[in-house]
C-alpha cells in the first residue's frame, strides 16, 4: 500500500533534475515561495473538503504531494522524518 507513497518520492528526487517548462513538480522544488503557498492552499482545500464531507481523498492526496515537494524542496528528507516519528513512538510506549 506503501509502494505508491516510495514510488512518489523518487519521482519528486527525480524531478529535481528536470526542466521547469516541463515539469510541475521541479517548478515547485526551484520556487519555494510558490511551494509554501500551494500546501497552504491545498491544506485549506481539505479541511474545507471534510467540513463540506466532499472529495476528501483527492484533496488529501493533494496535501500529500505537495507537503512532499515542499519537504524535499527544503532538504527534509522524509526518511528523516519516519526516523523522527519511530523515536517518538518508542518514548509513548515506556
Amino acid at each position: 500500500m506503501f509502494d505508491n507513497l516510495e514510488e512518489l518520492i523518487k519521482i519528486i528526487r527525480e524531478r529535481k533534475s528536470s526542466s521547469p517548462d516541463k515539469s510541475y513538480t521541479n517548478k515547485l522544488l526551484n520556487d519555494k515561495n510558490l511551494s509554501v503557498s500551494k500546501v497552504k492552499e491545498e491544506i485549506g482545500e481539505l479541511i474545507e473538503s471534510v467540513e463540506k464531507n466532499s472529495n476528501k481523498i483527492h484533496e488529501a492526496a493533494d496535501v500529500v504531494y505537495h507537503l512532499m515537494v515542499y519537504l524535499e524542496a527544503n532538504d527534509i528528507k522524509i526518511e528523516d522524518v519516519m526516523k523522527e516519528l519511530e523515536s517518538r513512538k518508542k518514548q509513548e510506549f515506556k
